[in-house]
């Protein structure tokens, strides 16, 4: 019996939607190269994490409804985005016990028990390192705090970069700091936030190293707002972008 492809839906968050749909791409172009069927179910919409950080459960609940209804069905979820991907795990669950809900809850956790953050995705589930990328740069790691601290992503992302052909990577002083995004808190806290965004930006421009990559592109987007107003030359790049590269790419 030939085996069928694994069916795969791709939540591609509200910051990458508005503001880089680049790294969508990628993550379809990374994936259909390594044999999945990606599809993009178009009822998807924000997760809801503004509304929950903000303290607003009963605002976030709808939005818990719907994404849970958007993705059933799928072999797995998987989005470039720690953040989300915690929300869903974590979070939603939760959101839905709260509701009194059984329908709910029940649709919830399984949907939240097959989503994967994509780094996550690739070695766990594909069970994959060398994806076949390559990107000739320097590039410097920034562990995002859902990621490393939610989600508990350890060396996945670092073990990837390490398989790309031409990429040289460079240590981060205090990787594990966070960069002072945090969401809602760096509207809410905005000279804390900035403060802690330009501590990361000072360690960044230290290694030498041309790009910055995560799996987060809203920290991407604080940290690398700070080096642009520094008129760095560093350029803030989603991991999932470098593994969608390969030598035959103008990069």
């Amino acid at each position: 019996m030939v085996q069928r492809p694994p069916r795969v839906a791709l939540h591609i968050t509200c910051v990458n939607d508005t503001l880089y749909p680049r790294t969508g791409r990628a993550v379809v172009t990374l994936l259909e190269r390594l044999g999945v069927r990606v599809d993009f179910p178009m009822a998807q919409t924000c997760c809801g994490q503004p509304f929950l950080n903000s303290g607003y459960r009963r605002r976030a609940e709808p939005l818990v409804r719907r994404h849970a209804a958007a993705f059933r069905g799928y072999d797995h979820v998987v989005t470039p985005s720690g953040s989300c991907a915690a929300m869903v795990r974590e979070q939603h669950p939760r959101v839905a016990a709260r509701s009194g809900d059984d329908g709910l809850t029940a649709a919830v956790a399984e949907v939240a028990s097959r989503t994967y953050e994509l780094t996550e995705y690739l070695v766990d589930v594909l069970g994959v390192t060398d994806v076949g990328a390559h990107y000739p740069h320097t590039v410097t790691y920034h562990p995002t705090c859902h990621g490393l601290r939610t989600l508990g992503l350890g060396d996945r992302p670092r073990r990837l970069l390490e398989h790309v052909k031409g990429l040289e990577l460079r240590e981060l002083p205090g990787a594990e700091e966070c960069c002072g995004f945090g969401g809602t808190f760096a509207v809410k806290n905005p000279a804390v936030s900035a403060a802690m965004g330009r501590d990361k930006a000072r360690a960044v421009t230290a290694t030498g190293a041309r790009a910055l990559c995560a799996v987060d592109n809203s920290c991407l987007m604080h940290i690398g707002g700070v080096l642009t107003r520094q008129g760095s030359p560093v350029r803030p790049v989603h991991l999932a972008e470098i593994l969608a590269a390969t030598e035959g790419d103008a990069r």
